[in-house]
């Protein structure tokens, strides 16, 4: 299995698959976001930093304007956005790629514009709003552990 896609009924579903990310996230890791505007990549987020404790008191938010925004954890969250960013160039310029080769969890949220430099380890997860407002979720394994990692939560999600 070298994908999976499922789909996410509502905000309870996303928050539930968020925090199983983040319970099953381990040093080094990278999460990959991309979707439309409003497709549910930072809710994502908020979940899979509830899967790695980070403290209630640090509020995750789009960090849109600011590219990076870290986060204390059960390992630290590094999480990205290049929404506003044209290219991978420019990922490089301000050394991001630098964040994923260190002992937390890297999150980036629309992804595809660091092209290249994204790892193929990477979990890549695309999220499509639907006419119900529910998300279908597109999993993209890629290279590293997370296809095992997830094996139990596939086998019991209904695939699309």
């Amino acid at each position: 299995m070298a994908s999976f896609v499922f789909e996410l009924s509502d905000l309870d579903q996303t928050l539930q698959f968020g925090k199983l990310l983040g319970e099953l996230a381990e040093p080094g890791d990278i999460i990959c976001l991309n979707g439309d505007l409003g497709a549910g990549k930072t809710a994502l987020t908020q979940a899979i930093a509830k899967g790695l404790q980070v403290p209630e008191s640090c509020y995750v938010t789009s960090p849109s304007f600011a590219i990076l925004q870290e986060y204390p954890g059960r390992i630290p969250l590094y999480h990205m956005d290049f929404y506003r960013l044209s290219d991978s160039t420019e990922i490089e310029d301000l050394g991001f790629e630098e964040f994923f080769y260190l002992s937390g969890l890297t999150v980036i949220e629309w992804s595809i514009i660091g092209g290249t430099l994204i790892p193929d380890s990477s979990l890549q997860i695309t999220l499509t709003i639907n006419d119900n407002l529910s998300r279908t979720a597109e999993i993209d394994f890629g290279r590293g552990s997370w296809e095992t990692r997830l094996h139990q939560f596939c086998e019991i999600s209904s695939p699309l």
